[in-house]
């Protein structure tokens, strides 16, 4: 098996005779998420809410109050699949909390010792006394497929906490801040800003119509430039080998790198129009800030920012499927319809399409009630 730089460096520091606390520290820990959002007309994140559709996680993952009401409540950014992965040199315990300042923490696994969910923002999750070891029991799996198990695919040690097993610490959430980069469409392109003092590594103009792909890669964003839509000729394989280096070159190691793309393969390149950029490091730490005992000798964060885009032909597709109360058509835009809608000003809306708005409503309402596995 694979030993990390930093593992090796901590072998190197117990024949030098300060042993004692590298080998009892938590060794490398690596962490990968995503912030998802959605732009208004002026690039800035708009409140919104996923319509269709439950959240694709097993049922044994532990909800907020025993309802999913991520999928029903409305919030500027989803904060999803976030994972914490250990590497230690040896068995230990470690105590894990994790801030989230301007949200709160809407599901996870294995089971925390406190969620704090009450009143929002400032939300906040901890495990306490968490198990990390080379062995491991049956991980929980159903038969189901779900996004969920492809990041166990590393060779990350396993975990117990409160009973429960897994290789990986996951969480999701809610949030409520502005986002800082600020795509704005244009006609020919798109106009991306950077809000922030941070410089961007890298962003990714990704367009995926009926199909056919088209992507452009920026690095070292900083100030405000004009990106041209791609020419509709490109490979998704290509461009997942792109972003497996872009990863990994942040501090993931490769396998992770291919579990955060395999558990976005099918959402990440889907239909539409998005802007992917990975977070400055500094800014992860202040939007979950986060501390573990005993300390870590190395810790990787690397949190990819996805920003859905209203393009002029789907706003042009939309205004033509309300008109035509062509409801399979609307329902293809998925969870970010209610969004594109708001944007739009609800222009052409006729009965037909008010009325599935208002069946989606329902349906959410049922579809976000915590299933019990076996039930």
């Amino acid at each position: 098996m694979r030993l990390s730089i930093v593992s090796l460096l901590i072998l190197l520091s117990v024949g030098n005779g300060f042993s004692q606390a590298a080998l009892n520290s938590t060794g490398a820990v690596h962490e990968w998420g995503t912030f998802t959002s959605v732009a208004g007309e002026d690039g800035s994140a708009m409140a919104w809410r996923p319509l269709y559709g439950p959240s694709d996680l097993p049922c044994f993952v532990h909800h907020l109050d025993q309802q999913n009401l991520k999928l029903a409540d409305y919030g500027t950014v989803r904060m999803e699949t976030p994972v914490i992965y250990f590497y230690p040199l040896k068995p230990l315990t470690v105590t894990v909390h994790v801030g989230f300042p301007e949200g709160r923490v809407t599901e996870w696994y294995p089971q925390a010792s406190a969620v704090q969910t009450a009143g929002t923002p400032n939300g906040w999750i901890e495990w306490k006394n968490v198990l990390v070891s080379r062995g491991g029991g049956t991980l929980p799996k159903l038969d189901a497929a779900s996004h969920y198990y492809a990041a166990r695919q590393t060779n990350s040690w396993f975990l117990q906490s409160e009973g429960e097993e897994e290789k990986l610490l996951f969480y999701r959430g809610i949030a409520y801040f502005s986002v800082d980069l600020r795509p704005v469409v244009q006609a020919d392109g798109v106009s991306l800003h950077n809000n922030s003092t941070e410089t961007v590594p890298s962003a990714v103009l990704f367009e995926n119509h009926a199909g056919r792909i088209g992507y452009k890669v920026i690095h070292g964003l900083r100030d405000p430039v004009n990106i041209k839509f791609a020419e509709l000729s490109g490979s998704v394989n290509d461009l997942r080998t792109k972003l497996a280096e872009e990863l990994t070159e942040m501090g993931l190691y490769h396998e992770e790198a291919r579990a955060m793309l395999e558990t976005w393969r099918d959402s990440w390149f889907e239909e539409g129009l998005r802007v992917f950029y990975i977070l400055p490091r500094r800014k992860v730490d202040q939007l979950l800030p986060i501390s573990i005992e005993p300390a870590p000798e190395q810790v990787a964060r690397v949190f990819v920012g996805r920003v859905e885009l209203l393009s002029p032909s789907m706003r042009s597709e939309i205004s033509a499927a309300l008109k035509s109360g062509d409801t399979a058509m609307l329902k293809k835009y998925g969870r970010f319809l209610d969004a594109f809608l708001h944007e739009m000003g609800g222009e052409g809306m006729d009965q037909r399409a008010r009325q599935l708005l208002n069946h989606s409503d329902r349906q959410i309402a049922v579809e976000s009630k915590r299933v019990s596995c076996g039930q």
